[in-house]
């Protein structure tokens, strides 16, 4: 399986963890989300992020979970999340993950982390860790770890850690950041792939400022698909068209403390995965949300309909 670098783009699908409705894993569904999100093109997988209840399972839970995955992707490249509060547990993830085949880690930033110099000697031990071969990939996700990486910060870790080769970038507002990080680089500094996240609800502003892609796990991964393809082909136009057809459910998964359900629900409905349930602690949507969801799904697909027809 191919690693990720410096070049890597595309789009790369945050998956969802199924389970059944008592909890347990549902691994019939792991195959068939597997198969579900390459078919509607994605160029890879992320597995045991943040929206794939990563923190709800087991250490052995995640291991089989990667090892059932990066074989059924067939050579796709896979990246993990291993974001543990201790490196200890985070280089034995890494270790067995990248032996399975992972094409690199994710690794998100403790919230304990405040200041510019703790966040960047943080990022020193995780390579330090990990050896200069296994490729990092840095969250920024101050939303959800508290965590504000600074602009001078990300420059730092970026000139002083190579192996650090792919940013997922999800700061918001946080598009400026994708600006000066690629300014840097019109100037001799190195470059870095950024894949962004935030349910895809910035994609065509971000690919315009000069983005990769999209890392994250919106539940219909064939819209982020076609608005990379249509920006890299120089149809703006088009891209924002495909985008605003999609905008009422981008909005309500972006909800927060939500947006796990309505994303499992939609996939559920779409016959991705057998079961909407989220794993405890963890709720799914009461009958008036499934219902706003139900219908925006059919109203998309009326405009899906006029806008290529």
């Amino acid at each position: 399986m191919p690693l990720i670098d410096e070049t890597t783009r595309g789009v790369f699908v945050i998956s969802v963890t199924p389970f059944h409705p008592d909890g347990e894993i549902d691994w019939d569904s792991t195959d068939r989300v597997t198969d579900f999100y390459l078919e509607a093109g994605a160029d890879g997988l992320t597995i045991l992020g943040m929206m794939g209840e990563a923190p709800k399972l087991t250490q052995q839970e995640s291991i089989a979970l990667c090892k059932r995955i990066i074989a059924r992707a067939s050579g796709a490249p896979v990246v993990v999340g291993v974001s543990a509060p201790g490196l200890a547990a985070l280089r034995e993830l890494a270790t067995t993950v990248m032996d399975l085949g992972a094409a690199g880690v994710m690794v998100a930033p403790p919230g304990s982390l405040r200041t510019d110099s703790q966040i960047h000697g943080y990022y020193g031990q995780v390579v330090e860790t990990l050896g200069p071969d296994v490729p990092v990939v840095l969250q920024d996700f101050p939303l959800s770890t508290g965590v504000q990486l600074s602009d001078e910060a990300l420059a730092r870790i970026i000139d002083d850690f190579p192996s650090i080769r792919m940013l997922k970038h999800e700061d918001w507002p946080g598009l400026a950041k994708i600006s000066k990080i690629r300014a840097a680089e019109a100037k001799g500094r190195r470059r870095i792939s950024i894949l962004c996240g935030n349910g895809g609800g910035f994609l065509v502003e971000e690919m315009m400022r000069g983005a990769d892609g999209a890392m994250t796990g919106f539940a219909f991964p064939e819209m982020m698909v076609r608005i990379v393809e249509q920006v890299d082909a120089g149809n703006e136009s088009r891209a924002r068209d495909i985008f605003d057809a999609y905008l009422p459910l981008v909005r309500y998964e972006s909800q927060p403390g939500l947006g796990l359900a309505v994303r499992k629900h939609v996939l559920a409905r779409r016959g991705a995965i057998v079961s909407p349930s989220l794993r405890k602690p963890g709720g799914g949507l009461d009958k008036t949300s499934a219902a706003e969801i139900d219908l925006m799904m059919d109203r998309l697909a009326q405009r899906l309909a006029q806008l290529d027809g």
